[in-house]
């Protein structure tokens, strides 16, 4: 689909119950419809994609008042709201342990997401620029979350994973680690016979986005059937965002 008029951008929070739909619609949109995305929860008849934890978390919103439609979505969970939910989306794939030990403050991202004819501009930016300021606001020291590249078959992504385990895996001491029966090591392809720039290709934007900003990411992946997709777990200091957000133009998807 075409952009028809110059896009009017403005950031909101979720404020209400139809708030919360249209972001479930766009993420049926991009999830479900686009990249092939199941769930027990998920609304086929009413196209909503939803989980048990959006009502606990804030819902950021970017509007083209020009579209008039929300064309962007990211979901954010404090450490309060995760106490409320029960844990972090994530702790369904990763041990968080080394992240919940640090004692910097937290903030979970997910389910990030952008129509298909606004990525690659200025749209992600728009996303960022309130996210920081979120972060500022609540005094965020340390942001994580599951990033997804699509499908399932490991072998097709042997390169990117192998280069984010040999190039950007996480200190030891925010080493956060994959759980599960679903689980894949990302040492895959030795770093000697890596062809680092064919494999940063493969890459998604949203993920290579995190790591321009000093992201890391977590020790192996999830294979996620039911989402179709392969999960890593990125993790990033604020203080490395506020330096260099300005960089951010992608686009992409945040699970």
């Amino acid at each position: 689909m075409k952009i028809e008029k110059p896009p009017k951008f403005r950031i909101s929070m979720a404020a209400n119950v139809d708030d919360i739909r249209a972001a479930q619609r766009l993420r049926y949109d991009v999830f479900v419809s686009e990249l092939g995305s199941d769930g027990s929860l998920i609304d086929h008849d009413l196209q909503l994609e939803q989980d048990r934890f959006d009502p606990f978390v804030d819902h950021m919103l970017l509007h083209d008042d020009a579209a008039g439609d929300v064309v962007g979505v990211y979901r954010l969970m404090r450490p309060d709201m995760a106490l409320a939910a029960g844990q972090y989306y994530s702790q369904d794939e990763y041990d968080l342990s080394p992240l919940l030990r640090s004692g910097g403050k937290l903030l979970e991202l997910g389910r990030s997401c952008l129509r298909p004819e606004y990525r690659g501009g200025t749209a992600m930016f728009y996303l960022w620029n309130a996210l920081a300021q979120y972060v500022s606001d609540h005094q965020i020291e340390l942001m994580f979350g599951v990033a997804s590249f699509h499908g399932t078959n490991v072998a097709q992504l042997a390169a990117p994973l192998s280069l984010l385990h040999h190039r950007h895996l996480a200190p030891e001491t925010l080493r956060v680690r994959a759980i599960g029966e679903t689980v894949q090591s990302m040492k895959l392809i030795p770093e000697s016979e890596l062809d680092r720039r064919a494999a940063m290709i493969q890459v998604p934007a949203l993920i290579k986005a995190y790591l321009r900003l000093g992201g890391v990411v977590g020790e192996g992946a999830f294979v996620d059937h039911e989402f179709n997709t392969t999960d890593v777990c990125l993790i990033l200091s604020t203080a490395n965002m506020n330096k260099r957000q300005s960089q951010i133009y992608s686009g992409g998807t945040n699970r």
